[in-house]
């Protein structure tokens, strides 16, 4: 007679349980605090390999259309994905769990020890390390995209940059503009 054992951790590729969603969007915040959506990539993409590259950027580009942070939102979208509600309450409460905490713990210190000088350049670095992640995962979005179909692509990357970082319009509208035109040229190109 032979027993089903289950693996009490996850193997790439394979289905992951309530606490493999909760450990692992916590250990995502935990690393990425400040730049979460590269981290999240690597971890839910190339290690765990939970989504393909197509479906992390697919899911990524529904959760960049809903209200609320993009990582909380795709937390909640890879939960229900693979563990319906309770999987979605898990990623949840582990992508936000710890960041809570340590922000309530930082707030405090920055109360305290906030008018030091140490303390606002040390601020300065960690914000030009986000920055810099965040172009890193720009660059990583969109080189699939440029790959497949660069001459659908390329335009209008450019022109939502344009429109948001040089002239700063407002990202829901420019999304409203953008994603029709995005999709009729890519319906268009179609053999």
């Amino acid at each position: 007679m032979t027993a089903d054992v289950q693996p009490s951790r996850s193997v790439p590729g394979q289905s992951p349980t309530l606490s493999d969603l909760f450990l692992h969007f916590m250990l995502i915040s935990a690393v990425a605090f400040g730049g979460v959506l590269p981290w999240a990539r690597r971890k839910l993409v190339e290690e765990r390999r939970w989504l393909t590259e197509r479906e992390f950027l697919d899911t990524l580009a529904l959760c960049q259309f809903l209200p609320g942070p993009n990582i909380v939102n795709l937390s909640i979208a890879v939960g229900a994905r693979f563990r319906g509600l309770p999987g979605s309450i898990a990623a949840f409460l582990g992508i936000l769990g710890l960041p809570c905490f340590i922000v309530v713990i930082l707030g405090a210190l920055y109360s305290r020890y906030g008018n030091l000088p140490a303390v606002g350049g040390g601020l300065l670095a960690v914000s030009a390390a986000a920055s810099g992640m965040i172009l890193a995962m720009a660059g990583k979005i969109a080189t699939p995209l440029l790959r497949r179909r660069p001459f659908e692509s390329a335009p209008v990357i450019v022109a939502v940059f344009v429109a948001v970082a040089l002239l700063r319009l407002p990202l829901p509208w420019v999304l409203l503009v953008a994603a029709p035109v995005s999709m009729g040229i890519s319906f268009l190109r179609r053999p």
